[in-house]
C-alpha cells in the first residue's frame, strides 16, 4: 500500500474542499488517514483460502453455524463504511471442518478490503465451498451503510440483508429453513 500517495490524495481533498491543510488540527490527518487505509484495507493483502488453512477431520455431519459475526468495510461507490452482522452456516461433507475462529477470520479478511456487501456475500460462500469443499455453505449478512445514512436519501438504521446459498441449502428446504431459524432470532 503506498502510504505517500494516499497522504498526497488527502491533503489534495482537503484543499479542494476549501480547507486549509496546514491548519493545526487538520496537518496530521493526511498521516492518520493513511495509516487508517492500510488497517481497513489490510485484507488485500491477504488470501482468504490460507486463512480457512488446516482442515480436521471429525466424525461430524450436521450443521454447523457461526453467527452474529461483526464486521466493518468500506462501499466501494462512495468510501464510507457499511457495518453488521455475518452469519455463516455449513454442512460439512468427508467429516472436514475447520476450527471455528478461522470462519470469523474469513469474514475479516474480505470485509477489509473496498467493497460491496453482495460480493463479499457471495465470496465469502465460494471460499468455503471451494475449500472446504462441504455438502452446503449459507451465507446471510445484515448490514447499515453510511451512504444510506448520512447522505443521499438519509435514512438512519435501514438494514440491507443479502444472501447466498450453495449447495444442499439450495436444494433441500428442511436445511435451509433450519439454518434460517437458528439466524433469526438475532436478526429481530
Amino acid at each position: 500500500m503506498d502510504q505517500k500517495k494516499i497522504e498526497n490524495a488527502v491533503r489534495m481533498i482537503i484543499e479542494a474542499i476549501g480547507e486549509n491543510p496546514n491548519r493545526r488540527g487538520i496537518r496530521e490527518t493526511p498521516k492518520r488517514v493513511a495509516r487508517m487505509c492500510a488497517e481497513i484495507c489490510g485484507g488485500l493483502e491477504e488470501d482468504p483460502e490460507k486463512i480457512l488453512g488446516k482442515v480436521f477431520k471429525e466424525d461430524h455431519n450436521e450443521l454447523v453455524l457461526v453467527k452474529d459475526i461483526p464486521f466493518f468495510s468500506l462501499c466501494e461507490h462512495h468510501l464510507l463504511p457499511f457495518y453488521g452482522k455475518t452469519h455463516i452456516a455449513y454442512l460439512p461433507d468427508n467429516q472436514r471442518v475447520v476450527g471455528i475462529s478461522k470462519i470469523a477470520r474469513l469474514v475479516e479478511v474480505f470485509s477489509r478490503r473496498i467493497q460491496l456487501q453482495e460480493r463479499m456475500t457471495n465470496q465469502l460462500a465460494d471460499t468455503i465451498m471451494k475449500v472446504l469443499t462441504p455438502q452446503g455453505t449459507m451465507v446471510v449478512i445484515e448490514a447499515e451503510h453510511l451512504c444510506i445514512e448520512m447522505r443521499g436519501i438519509r435514512k438512519p438504521g435501514t438494514k440491507i440483508v443479502t444472501s447466498a446459498m450453495r449447495g444442499i441449502f439450495l436444494r433441500d428446504f428442511r436445511t435451509r429453513t433450519e439454518a434460517l431459524n437458528l439466524i433469526m432470532p438475532s436478526s429481530r
